[in-house]
C-alpha cells in the first residue's frame, strides 16, 4: 500500500508519511476486526479524512436528534495494511491522528496502541514495538453511538488526516518545540525557542541542537546549543536568538518565518523538523482592549463550527480557504473556534490569511449539557487533552487567547472556581504567553448568575450575549466596567441577523398586507457594534456565526441559519451589513429582491447596507428620495460650529437606510454618495422573468490535483437577461468527465436529500457543486434542468 512522504530527507532523519489513502471501512461492530487475519475484503474502500454520518440521510428519529442535525451515527471500523518502510529500521515509529470522532481504539498488528475518547483532539501513539518487517495492519474502532454527545453536528469517523512518522531514537519530542517572541518591533525581535529532546537509546548521548530561522528565502539567524542526555531521559533546551529588521506578523500583512530545528549526533543530523511561526506581540489591556504589536486592534470576530456543510466534518482545505477568504473580504479579522480544537490545517490558514484566533477547548467540563457529552471523560482526560491541545497549537501566531470552555455550568457553581483555576494553571504551564477566557452566558442571569469569584479568576472576561440581561439590553457591559475597572473584557458570542430559518424573504402569510421578516433584525446588531466601537476597553466581539452549520436544530431543519454565509459559502444580506461596518472601501447592498408577483401596489420595506454617506433610491428611473447616515458622527474641530469634513444631515441613527416602496415590477437602483455629493457606488435589484437557463461559475479555472483542493462551482437559474430567478427551484443534474462529484448543496436547511448525489434542487434559484479532478487535464462539468438551457464549464487539473 502507498505511503506518501511529504519530504525526502536522508534515511537517518525524520520522515512524516501520509496514510490517508487505501483504508477499508464498515459500519457496525464486527467481532475480531482488530486481528491482522480478519477478512475485510467486503468492507468499503475509503480514503480519510472520512465522515460516515454525512453520507446518510437525516431522519426525525435519529438518535442524535437535532443536536446532530438528525444525521445517523453509530459504530464503525477502519483497517489499513501497509509495508514497513525500509528506512524504518533503527527508528521509532509514531502513528498520528489529527482527529477521530469519537471514542477511538487503535490496534497495530492486533496489539492495542491506545484509546482516546475526545473526538476533537489530535493524538499520537508510539507503535515501534507493535510493528514488524513486511506487511502491517492498523485497525481503528470508532464508537459514536452514545447519543446525543454534542450540541452540534460532530461527524463520525476518522475525519481528519492520519500520519506515520519515523524518528531516530535521539529526537525532538512530539509537539516538542515552542517558539515565542517576547519582544518585537521593526528594529529587532527577540525569539525564545524551547525544545524538548528525547533520548530513547540505551546509552547517553552528546549532541548539538541547532536552531535556524528562515524568512522564506534565506537564513536570518541561528544558534547552536550542545547537550548531554542520559539514556531514556528528556531534556528541555532553551535558546534565544535575535532577528534584525524583522517582518512583523499582523492581520495585514501576515508575515511568517520558519524555524528549522536540527539535532546533531556528532556531525550527523539525526532529526530535523520545521516550525512555522510569526514575529509579533500581543496583549489584552483593561483600558485599551486588544493590542497587536503595541497597536490597538478591535476584534471583528465570527464564531465558526468545524463542519463544512455538504462535506460534513471531513473538510477539504479548499472549502475552509474559500470561506475564510470571503470572511476576510467582509472585514472580519478574528475567529473563535467554537467550541473545540480545530483541524491543524485550519490554523495554518489563519496564520497565512491574518486572522486572530480564540482557540477553544471544550463545551463541557464536569456539568452535563448532553447525556453522552465530555463531562463523562473530563476527570480522567481533561489535563491530557488540554496539554496536547496547547502543545499542538501554541506556535500559531494567529492564536491570541485560549478559551477553556463555552457556557459551562460551573460558572454559577461554587465548585466551578476550583475547576477553572486548575484549567488556567494548565494553560499557563504549557503556554505562559497567552491569556485564558471562557464564554460566559450567565453573567447577569436571573436566579443563578455567574459567580464573581469565577469571573475574576479569568485573565479575560468573555461575554456571551452581553445584551441579553434586563437593562443591559441597552447598557451592555457598562456596569461591569464601573464595578470592576481592572477586568479585561471581550465579547465571545453575540447575536447576528436572523431573517427566517429557511433564509427566504417573507412578507408574511397575509397576501393583502406585507409583514416583512427582514426589516428589523439588524437593529440590535447595530446598537451593540456602535457601543463596542466607542469603548476602547472592550476588546471586540465574536458574532454567532460566520457560516451556517449542521446540528443544533429542530425538525425539519438539519442545521442552524445564523451565519453571514449560508452553508454553500454564499454571502447573505447580513454579510454586507458587517462589510459596511468593518471595511473602508465603498459598500452598497440593496435588499430584498424585487420579485413579488401578486403584491403590486403594496408597500414593501427596502433596505440598503452601506458605508456611503448618502444613498438615493430609484424605481424604474424615478427618484424615491435620498437617505443619509453617519457613524461615528463628527464633532467640531478648530472652533465653534467648525467641522473638518463636510457635514452629513443624517436621516437615521441606525447603521442602514430604508424606504417604504409601493411594489411595481422593474428595476430598483441605488446610488451611494460621498460627503461631497459625488457618487461612490451603485447597485440594483430587478424583477426576474421566467427561468430559461442554468448558469455555472467558479472563482478558479485551474485546480491542483491534491486531496485538499476542489472546484467549487456555483449554479443558478436565470432569466433571459441573466437575472437569478429567486423563486426558481428546478432540479439540476450534473455530469462530470475527468473528475467526480464530491457533494451538491443548495443552502436549504430543510433539504434532506443526500449530499452525495448527481442532482440537487435549486434553492432561491441557486446551489453549489463540489467537484474533484481525477487527475491532470481538462475536466468538463455539465449542468442540465428540464426546460432550461444547459450550462457547461471547463476546469483544468494541474
Amino acid at each position: 500500500m502507498l505511503l506518501i512522504a511529504l519530504a525526502t530527507p536522508g534515511a537517518a532523519q525524520r520522515q512524516r508519511l501520509s496514510i490517508d489513502t487505501a483504508w477499508r471501512f464498515t459500519l457496525g461492530d464486527p467481532s475480531g476486526a482488530e486481528k491482522p487475519a480478519f477478512d475485510d475484503h467486503a468492507w468499503r474502500p475509503v480514503d480519510v479524512p472520512h465522515d460516515w454520518s454525512i453520507e446518510g440521510t437525516p431522519g426525525q428519529d435519529a438518535p442524535g436528534g437535532g443536536r446532530m442535525g438528525f444525521f445517523p451515527t453509530g459504530t464503525g471500523w477502519y483497517r489499513r495494511t501497509f509495508p514497513l518502510p525500509a528506512t524504518a529500521r533503527g527508528h521509532e515509529v509514531w502513528i498520528e491522528f489529527d482527529g477521530v470522532y469519537m471514542n477511538s481504539d487503535v490496534w497495530v498488528n492486533g496489539a492495542p496502541a491506545g484509546r482516546r475518547p475526545y473526538g476533537y483532539i489530535s493524538f499520537a501513539y508510539d507503535v515501534t514495538k507493535q510493528l514488524k518487517p513486511g506487511t502491517n495492519v492498523v485497525a481503528v474502532r470508532v464508537d459514536n453511538s452514545a447519543q446525543p454527545n454534542s450540541r452540534w453536528y460532530s461527524g463520525s469517523g476518522i475525519y481528519r488526516h492520519v500520519w506515520l512518522t519515523l524518528v531516530d531514537s535521539l529526537h525532538i519530542g512530539h509537539w516538542g518545540v515552542a517558539v515565542t517572541t517576547p519582544r518585537a518591533d521593526s528594529a529587532s525581535a527577540e525569539i525564545t525557542v524551547r525544545t524538548r529532546l528525547e533520548n530513547d537509546r540505551k546509552a547517553p548521548r552528546r549532541g548539538v541542537l541547532r536552531s535556524i530561522v528562515w524568512d522564506g528565502t534565506r537564513e536570518v539567524a541561528r544558534v547552536d546549543s550542545p547537550f548531554t542526555l542520559s539514556a531514556g531521559q528528556q531534556l528541555q533546551v532553551e535558546q534565544r536568538v535575535t532577528v534584525r529588521s524583522p517582518r512583523i506578523w499582523s492581520v495585514d500583512p501576515p508575515n511568517l518565518y520558519q524555524l528549522r530545528s536540527v539535532v546533531l549526533d556528532g556531525n550527523r543530523p539525526v532529526d530535523t523538523i520545521t516550525t512555522t511561526f510569526g514575529i509579533r506581540t500581543i496583549a489584552f489591556d483593561k483600558d485599551r482592549g486588544f493590542l497587536l504589536n503595541g497597536a490597538q486592534v478591535k476584534l471583528r470576530g465570527v464564531n465558526l463550527h468545524h463542519d463544512g456543510g455538504a462535506v460534513g466534518a471531513a473538510v477539504p482545505l479548499r472549502i475552509w480557504e474559500n470561506r475564510l477568504q470571503t470572511l476576510k473580504a467582509m472585514g472580519a479579522n478574528a475567529i473563535r473556534t467554537s467550541h473545540n480544537p480545530p483541524a491543524p490545517e485550519f490554523l495554518d490558514l489563519c496564520d497565512r490569511l491574518g486572522f486572530l484566533v480564540m482557540a477553544e477547548a471544550f463545551d463541557e467540563w464536569t456539568f452535563a449539557k448532553v447525556p453522552g457529552g465530555y463531562h463523562r471523560y473530563y476527570a480522567e482526560w481533561a489535563e491530557r487533552d488540554v496539554t496536547d491541545f496547547v502543545r499542538r497549537d501554541r506556535n500559531h501566531p494567529s492564536i491570541v487567547v485560549w478559551s477553556a470552555g463555552n457556557e459551562i455550568g460551573e460558572q454559577t457553581s461554587d465548585s466551578g472556581v476550583k475547576v477553572l483555576r486548575k484549567l488556567i494553571d494548565l494553560f499557563h504551564r504549557e503556554d505562559p504567553t497567552r491569556p485564558v477566557t471562557t464564554g460566559n452566558d450567565q453573567i447577569y442571569a436571573d436566579g443563578h448568575p455567574a459567580l464573581l469569584a469565577f469571573l475574576s479568576t479569568l485573565d479575560v472576561v468573555g461575554y456571551n450575549y452581553v445584551d441579553r440581561w434586563h437593562e443591559r439590553r441597552e447598557i451592555f457591559a457598562e456596569q461591569d466596567r464601573h464595578d470592576h475597572p481592572d477586568w479585561k473584557m471581550v465579547g465571545t458570542e453575540s447575536g447576528s441577523i436572523f431573517q427566517s430559518f429557511d433564509e427566504r424573504y417573507s412578507l408574511g402569510n397575509d397576501s393583502t398586507v406585507p409583514r416583512a421578516n427582514y426589516a428589523t433584525g439588524m437593529l440590535q446588531v447595530e446598537r451593540l457594534w456602535k457601543w463596542i466601537t466607542m469603548r476602547d476597553y472592550f476588546a471586540g466581539d465574536f458574532m454567532w456565526t460566520g457560516v451556517d452549520y449542521l446540528g443544533e436544530s429542530t425538525w425539519p431543519f438539519k442545521g442552524f441559519g445564523s451565519g453571514v454565509l449560508d452553508m454553500t459559502g454564499r454571502p447573505k444580506d447580513s454579510y454586507f451589513l458587517y462589510q459596511s461596518l468593518w471595511t473602508d472601501a465603498p459598500v452598497l447592498h440593496l435588499l430584498p429582491h424585487w420579485h413579488w408577483p401578486g403584491r403590486e401596489g403594496q408597500t414593501i420595506p427596502v433596505l440598503a447596507y452601506t458605508n456611503c454617506s448618502a444613498v438615493e433610491l430609484f424605481l424604474n428611473g424615478r427618484s424615491l428620495g435620498e437617505k443619509r447616515l453617519e457613524f461615528p458622527a463628527q464633532g467640531t474641530a478648530g472652533g465653534w460650529n467648525t467641522y473638518a469634513l463636510p457635514r452629513v444631515a443624517a436621516t437615521t441613527n441606525d447603521l442602514h437606510v430604508s424606504w417604504d416602496v409601493p411594489y411595481h415590477p422593474g428595476v430598483l437602483r441605488a446610488v451611494g454618495k460621498k460627503r461631497d455629493g459625488s457618487s461612490c457606488a451603485t447597485t440594483e435589484v430587478r424583477t426576474a422573468g421566467p427561468a430559461v437557463a442554468v448558469r455555472l461559475c467558479t472563482d478558479r479555472d485551474t485546480v491542483a490535483v491534491t486531496p485538499d483542493d476542489l472546484a467549487l462551482i456555483r449554479f443558478s437559474l436565470v432569466d433571459s437577461s441573466g437575472t437569478v430567478v429567486p423563486a426558481a427551484d428546478s432540479i439540476v443534474r450534473f455530469t462530470v468527465t475527468g473528475g467526480s462529484i464530491v457533494a451538491l448543496d443548495n443552502g436549504n436547511l430543510q433539504d434532506h436529500e443526500p449530499y452525495q448525489s448527481s442532482t440537487r434542487r435549486a434553492f432561491n434559484g441557486r446551489g453549489l457543486a463540489i467537484i474533484r479532478p481525477a487527475g491532470k487535464g481538462t475536466m468538463h462539468v455539465t449542468a442540465t434542468a428540464n426546460g432550461l438551457r444547459t450550462a457547461t464549464l471547463k476546469i483544468v487539473g494541474q
